[in-house]
């Protein structure tokens, strides 16, 4: 996901799109810790990821 991507979405949007990715967060970190995870960079994309969402809720928080 680029920043272009993230700051076409709608306030709602950002809020879905960052529960989804706590969700697979979550589900990564589970199958880390029972030896499935194969894709090991796939932690480091979902924290960028995640941060570029909460990046642009705050710059929209404080533009109002």
């Amino acid at each position: 996901m680029k920043a272009e991507d993230v700051r076409a979405f709608s306030d709602d949007q950002l809020q879905d799109e960052l529960l989804k990715l706590k969700k697979e967060q979550f589900n990564l970190r589970f199958q880390q810790a029972t030896g499935q995870l194969e894709n090991t960079a796939r932690f480091m994309q979902i924290r960028r990821d995640i941060a570029r969402v909460k990046t642009d809720q705050r710059r929209r928080a404080l533009e109002n």
